[in-house]
């Protein structure tokens, strides 16, 4: 399939720290589903027109002739003679998707002025290039990010979002053939440069260690579009951002280095399906290198050991690219590898097409209850700003809640945010809320997580350039009370059907396996197993990966939970249309008041024995499988769980990495516990809405459980008080089993400032 230039070896050479799992070519067959995903990915649009290829060309072009003029009066206003004035540069690198040339219409570009040692950052990049831009009439919606992590200049140019990153050297002049790559670079370089010149040191380097450029592209286009249909995109929310799914796709490459595209992204499911986090994810091995920068190795660094899913950089100073991921948002993404397993199996079967996999994740019918998180500003740019602080800050309400409820309550943040036409300069985000699936509700049960509701508050209010107008509100919310706006079109979806009524008309019929209760076995890839032995694989890898079990989840509207986005999010009955998705709830469901079973999985996360439809060529009939084939994938994928950098966890809890994050170190302290002109008590002493998760059936002890069996949104009781907990900032917060969400807007009745 690939043309010439696209390959990085020759056949039988190694890339990668482990051998190949399979060196076997493409069949008939593979190039057929290739050629179908190919169609799909560019029937929905992720390929740019000719166009739109050019113009971008033409804007890199302008904007590396800008920053040599940029950097030529620098050295003319610092003094230097004409002779080195005109020996000045600065030059212009790509990185990220354009790099990776996986980027679609519309995209931005990410990239990296690389300058001399006398331009710096904060007076010459952030004062005079940036004069420069916002004096040009190509140049819009220009956005300067100094303090970030990484400092950037957001801007657009010509239309054209552009993320321009700076690199200063610890050179007089910048060569016209520098290359970056080499370790010697970052010689005497500052911790920002380093970062800066990460991403595209580690673009390059991913591009040089899979076997085949054109097929890692295809596969990676499709990657990402499943990821962002499927709610798991975003790095800031505590998802995989784009070099995460790049290197995660590059190392599936290094193992079928001869595979296209259509088997690389099943074996992508395959995989990480029966990885065991936190094992790392390497596409080389980590060197020390000979400038003492520090690397990821949880041997050494105590804060590395507690990285729940460790995606490395291959490039020097090696680090974990993928710090964000939470608990709550592994477990997510681990079910959804497990849905996508699945229906590629079924493919492999014929029994659905590409659509089904890419299937857009209902968030907000997912789950019962919700916290719904407003964020308001005087105007446009102070909007934009406060925006991208408090999204910033999104994950550190997530770990805080995981930890302060002893990963008890489980966050789904929703990676992106909605805004409300009819109300100006307003934006809001959503995290769906579960209890831990497999610990059972106690009778009166709830979740007191006020204080740390204040807690983020009064981190998000340490935003050292905040102004009048800046506020965040954080509520609860239930399902039923969405507001319209988050949904297409500002229309609600019709409420789902009960148990056999109808199908909705958005969703495609998979095959006529899905008509019965059979369906299940179809997405196995057709294999016949008995329940008990599925049951048993799946409780195994549920408990390997998040704590998952058959009871304690939240009811759903007379639907188990379970099966609607909590305790098993990529199970294939999510995603199953009316009747079938209904049909299995119903076999499920009992009596109407227990706890589901959710659908078996595929395998177990702990290398148990694979399904047996699983097989290397898939042009093999599943039943004629030997058991060495299957054993053999197995324990190829097993024998990479093994190695030096194993992670020795203990408790799965997070660092409070507040105290610990330069972005929120840059941002000043606490001084004398106000934030901004509000206090720790000013929405929790006036009122809360309390809110119970119980799943309890005694009698008395749910409200929500009606005499007719009938289930219903709970309704809050008497409001708490919340003297003794807000006094207690200070110390280590208790178990308390109290589910008390923060209500600004209905509690209180009126803005508060943060």
């Amino acid at each position: 399939m690939a043309g010439p230039g696209f390959g990085n070896q020759s056949s039988g050479q190694r890339l990668g720290i482990t051998e190949p799992i399979s060196w076997s070519g493409p069949t008939e067959y593979d190039m057929i589903k290739t050629r179908e995903l190919e169609k799909f990915l560019a029937d929905v649009g992720l390929y740019e027109s000719q166009e739109e290829a050019i113009s971008r060309e033409e804007v890199l072009g302008r904007l590396d002739q800008i920053v040599k003029t940029w950097v030529k009066n620098v050295s003319r206003a610092k003094g230097l003679n004409e002779q080195l004035v005109q020996e000045a540069n600065a030059k212009i690198f790509t990185f990220g998707s354009y790099r990776l040339g996986v980027h679609g219409p519309g995209a931005d570009i990410d990239t990296l002025c690389v300058g001399p040692r006398h331009a710096t950052r904060d007076d010459d990049f952030f004062g005079e290039l940036q004069r420069m831009l916002s004096e040009m009439p190509e140049v819009s919606e220009l956005h300067p990010v100094p303090d970030a992590h990484v400092p950037v200049l957001k801007f657009k140019f010509s239309g054209i979002s552009i993320d321009l990153l700076y690199a200063k050297l610890s050179l007089w002049v910048i060569p016209e053939d520098l290359d970056i790559s080499q370790e010697s670079i970052l010689q005497n370089a500052d911790e920002q440069t380093v970062r800066s010149l990460n991403g595209c040191r580690v673009t390059d380097q991913i591009l040089r260690l899979v076997p085949n450029i054109q097929n890692f592209r295809t596969t990676l286009r499709c990657m990402r579009y499943w990821a962002k249909r499927r709610g798991v995109y975003s790095n800031v929310a505590g998802f995989l951002g784009g070099i995460n799914w790049a290197l995660l796709v590059a190392r599936i490459c290094q193992l079928y280095p001869n595979a296209l595209p259509n088997m690389l992204v099943s074996r992508f499911f395959r995989v990480y399906t029966q990885w065991r986090w936190p094992n790392p994810v390497m596409l080389c091995e980590i060197e020390d290198g000979s400038l003492g920068l520090p690397v990821w190795d949880p041997r050494r660094n105590p804060k590395d050991r507690f990285h729940l899913m460790p995606i490395i950089t291959p490039a020097y100073p090696c680090m974990n690219s993928s710090y964000n991921v939470s608990s709550s948002t592994l477990r997510i993404m681990t079910n959804e590898f497990q849905r996508g397993n699945e229906i590629c199996e079924a493919m492999d079967a014929n029994k659905c097409n590409w659509d089904k996999l890419f299937e857009l994740y209902p968030f907000f019918e997912a789950y019962k209850n919700y916290l719904q998180i407003d964020v308001t500003a005087a105007n446009a740019a102070d909007l934009m700003n406060w925006k991208g602080w408090v999204e910033s800050r999104l994950r550190q309400l997530t770990l805080k809640i995981e930890r302060h409820t002893l990963n008890m309550l489980q966050c789904h943040p929703h990676p992106g945010d909605f805004s409300d036409k009819s109300r100006p300069f307003y934006c809001c985000y959503f995290m769906g809320l579960q209890r831990k699936q497999g610990v059972a509700a106690n009778e009166g049960e709830q979740f007191d997580i006020r204080l740390t509701v204040e807690e983020f508050k009064h981190a998000v209010g340490m935003y050292n350039t905040w102004k009048p107008g800046m506020e965040i509100h954080v509520c609860h919310v239930k399902r039923r009370s969405i507001p319209a706006f988050v949904f297409p079109g500002g229309v609600r979806p019709r409420p789902t059907k009960v148990a056999g009524e109808g199908r909705r008309p958005s969703q495609t019929k998979v095959s006529s396996h899905t008509e019965d209760s059979s369906f299940p076995k179809a997405l196995n890839g057709g294999s016949k197993r008995k329940r008990d032995d599925t049951d048993t694989a799946t409780s195994l890898n549920a408990k390997r990966i998040a704590g998952v079990g058959e009871s304690g989840e939240l009811v759903h509207e007379g639907r188990p939970s379970g099966c609607i986005g909590t305790s098993y999010l990529g199970n294939a009955s999510l995603e199953m249309p009316g009747k079938i998705f209904n049909e299995k709830v119903e076999d499920n469901m009992g009596n109407g008041l227990e706890n589901p079973i959710c659908l078996p999985q595929a395998s177990s996360q702990n290398g148990g024995e694979l399904d047996a439809s699983l097989r290397l060529d898939p042009s093999t009939p599943a039943d004629s499988i030997s058991l060495s084939s299957k054993e053999a994938e197995k324990l190829a994928i097993e024998k990479m769980m093994t190695g030096p950098y194993v992670a020795h966890q203990t408790f799965p809890q997070e660092l409070d990495e507040l105290e610990d994050d330069p972005e929120y170190k840059n941002q000043g302290k606490i001084t004398g516990g106000s934030v901004k002109g509000s206090s720790m008590e000013s929405s929790a002493t006036k009122g809360s809405l309390i809110v119970s998760l119980t799943t309890s059936t005694a009698a008395g002890s749910c409200s929500s459980l009606q005499s007719s069996g009938k289930l219903e949104e709970l309704e809050p009781p008497e409001l708490l008080p919340p003297a003794s907990r807000l006094n207690s900032a200070t110390s280590a917060p208790k178990p308390v089993l109290r589910f008390n969400f923060t209500s600004l807007a209905k509690a209180t009745g009126e803005s508060t400032k943060t």
